[in-house]
């Protein structure tokens, strides 16, 4: 679960913290576990700050605050501040944007790419699928769904070029159009070299970090007149 660590403090001084913060951020590379960081100043209050730290897992935040350059630059933190800094420590239950992070590296780097090692760290173990072109169940699971990426991959080249892309709660919606030109068996059809195209959109429901449940809907009937496998 992603963890988020909140430091609330106030400083005259905040040129020379923005300094630290650089130098620790030198002194750490490779070896902190923080993956974004934000700093907010208050309109109110222009010498009021808030630092929003996040790290992948509470676990993975606790690594990084017993690297020895974060303790020494938690000293120099203080010795810039107003009063001691105020902390809080949050474990994120909700976050559209991370969401959509997951869903484009699963169409970036895994069904693009075909780099498998992304689905393992993207779709959860009990992944669920629903294809209007495959029977139920047929891409549950890394396992199946790794099979029907392969089955695309070998059958075409093809790119996906993502139209719009909406998240609300645990559900990201990805609208897209899908070129592909025909280097292999397709469902019978042997290659033709043909540039085919369809358009679809697919909704992805994502649980603890993890694709979850995905629905896939698309102009399956153009496709299959494009490949010759209905009339038109």
């Amino acid at each position: 679960m992603t963890f988020v660590q909140v430091i609330d403090y106030e400083t005259t001084r905040f040129d020379e913290m923005n300094a630290l913060i650089d130098r620790y951020a030198e002194q750490t590379s490779g070896k902190r576990t923080v993956t974004h960081t934000m700093i907010g100043k208050d309109r109110d209050s222009q010498t009021h700050y808030v630092d929003l730290v996040e790290f992948p897992s509470y676990e993975e935040a606790m690594k990084n605050s017993q690297l020895p350059e974060t303790d020494r630059m938690f000293q120099e933190m203080v010795a810039l501040c107003e009063g001691m800094p105020k902390f809080m420590n949050l474990d994120v239950v909700r976050d559209e944007y991370l969401n959509k992070l997951v869903v484009n590296r699963m169409f970036e780097e895994c069904i693009l790419k075909g780099d498998f090692a992304v689905l393992d760290e993207c779709l959860a173990m009990n992944y669920k699928d629903h294809d209007i072109m495959e029977s139920e169940g047929q891409s549950d699971g890394r396992d199946g769904m790794r099979q029907t990426i392969t089955m695309w991959r070998d059958a075409f080249d093809f790119s996906f070029d993502q139209t719009r892309q909406i998240a609300e709660g645990d559900c990201v919606t990805t609208l897209w159009n899908w070129k592909g030109t025909q280097k292999g068996e397709f469902m019978g059809v042997a290659p033709t070299g043909k540039e085919v195209t369809m358009s679809g959109c697919t909704t992805f429901r994502l649980e603890n970090g993890s694709i979850a449940e995905g629905w896939w809907y698309y102009d399956a009937p153009s496709l299959m007149r494009q490949m010759g496998m209905m009339p038109e």
